[in-house]
């Protein structure tokens, strides 16, 4: 699903012009960024949760040359969805 579908769907479901629904979800994904940029976590019931995690430096090797070369430590998203959307997809088929 792209943005443009996604916003027109919405925009359908909550009954508001599209020029609307696009600013909300503008508004949305900029509140989530702002947010996990601070490093604070997002949830959102029923959906999952969005958290930044650090990843620790660690060494690599290289599988053409051999070579060992340290990775920096750095700043990964993740996401968790909740229990409800995780079984929303255990009781479908990969058909539909």
């Amino acid at each position: 699903m792209t943005n443009k579908e996604f916003i027109e769907e919405l925009s359908r479901r909550v009954d508001k012009t599209g020029k609307d629904t696009a600013a909300l979800v503008s508004s949305l994904t900029d509140s989530l960024s702002q947010a996990l940029q601070e490093g604070k976590t997002v949830s959102l019931q029923g959906f999952g949760v969005f958290e930044v995690k650090k990843k620790m430096e660690r060494i690599s090797v290289n599988p053409v040359t051999k070579q060992r070369f340290l990775v920096p430590p750095k700043l990964v998203l993740g996401f968790k969805p909740s229990v409800s959307l995780k079984d929303k997809f255990k009781n479908t088929s990969p058909d539909e």
